[in-house]
């Protein structure tokens, strides 16, 4: 892939993490550190950008450095992931669709949970 792939799909992933900043339903900093892996590859000057930004910037060093994730950032995805499933049982999704979000969320929430903080 060139260059300038890696940078636009870089940016894309910003948007997505900055779209996340207002929609609770949508995580923000693995689409950062998705932007901060991209940017590697494609534009040194976007990702010191990213790597120094006051928000997103210790969250990614946390997590090139050590896989760390922030206790506050754990409790945030866990939360969500429960109250996500909580609501579509509250809308009446069909079990099959239940399962396949529960299939698909539970070892996301234990990947989270299990890392360093």
């Amino acid at each position: 892939m060139g260059r300038h792939l890696f940078l636009v799909l870089g940016w894309l992933s910003v948007g997505l993490g900055m779209i996340g900043v207002v929609l609770p339903v949508l995580p923000t900093v693995p689409f950062m550190i998705l932007a901060a892996f991209l940017f590697a590859k494609g534009s040194p000057r976007a990702r010191d950008w990213l790597l120094n930004h006051a928000h997103f910037g210790p969250h990614i060093r946390d997590w090139e450095a050590r896989g760390a994730i922030s206790r506050r950032a754990k409790i945030a995805a866990a939360v969500t992931m429960a109250g996500v499933f909580l609501l579509s049982v509250l809308m009446g999704l069909r079990p099959m669709l239940l399962a396949i979000q529960a299939a698909c969320m539970i070892p996301a929430a234990i990947f989270v949970l299990t890392r360093p903080e």
